[in-house]
């Protein structure tokens, strides 16, 4: 118990600026308290124990603020950062190097007892502050889910998935992922899909604009007659693509 407890203050202090030493780490420190408290519950529930789990598991959120069914599977080295409003249900598991943010769900949308309702978080995955993780998927290992995300579907190995629902923004290869730390699950060039899409078809519709613009000079020196366009005002693509950043 107490080679677990030192692997993870020790893994808190190299993942986390903020902490100053291993007293302060002990001492002040939820997400710890709720790990700790929760290998307790578990305990108890994998020997039977219910209402000694859940009453463990209950103790555990009124001092710590993090809501861990005594049932999930919790692995080695997870840090649950600052994690007050953290809720793991049931059926959840959370493999080894997994951090997970404040306000994180990794609920179920089943009524289904014993079905598999919660999601699977493979080893390093990064899940951010107010993401919600809903389902009995798998989130694929080194993964990451930025803040207020809302994951209702598989995430590939490596990949990065943002917004509500959440779309898949990138993939990178183990190694090179491995060796960065996501803080909040947010890289630093991970655009939003949806803003991708709409940058392209901003600079599609601007050059739609300049290839109608050539067509009405060409017909003009050709002595075509060609009516002009009814528009109040110019189309401005620097503009349109600023108000989508």
């Amino acid at each position: 118990m107490f080679s677990r407890l030192r692997e993870d203050i020790q893994n808190i202090m190299q993942r986390d600026p903020a902490a100053r030493s291993a007293w302060e780490v002990l001492t002040c420190y939820p997400g710890l308290h709720a790990i700790v408290m929760h290998r307790w519950a578990n305990f108890f529930w994998r020997h039977h124990w219910y209402w000694l789990g859940r009453f463990t598991s209950h103790i555990s959120r009124l001092l710590t603020g993090i809501e861990i069914h005594p049932g999930a599977t919790i692995g080695r080295r997870v840090f649950i950062d600052h994690g007050f409003g953290v809720v793991i249900g049931e059926t959840a598991e959370i493999g080894d190097e997994c951090t997970i943010y404040q306000g994180v769900t990794l609920g179920g949308t089943s009524l289904s007892k014993g079905a598999k309702r919660h999601p699977t978080l493979e080893r390093g995955v990064i899940v951010g502050a107010g993401a919600q993780v809903l389902g009995g998927f798998t989130i694929g290992a080194e993964a990451k889910i930025g803040s207020s995300s809302v994951v209702v579907k598989p995430v590939p190995a490596g990949a990065t998935a943002v917004g509500n629902p959440a779309h898949i923004i990138s993939k990178q290869e183990g190694a090179e992922s491995a060796a960065r730390f996501a803080a909040y699950g947010v890289t630093a060039n991970g655009d939003d899909p949806i803003s991708k899409a709409l940058h392209k078809l901003i600079d599609h519709t601007a050059l739609q604009e300049q290839q109608i613009l050539n067509l009405q000079l060409a017909l003009k020196q050709a002595g075509i007659p060609c009516a002009e366009r009814d528009c109040k005002e110019d189309f401005d693509p620097d503009q349109l693509n600023k108000l989508v950043e």
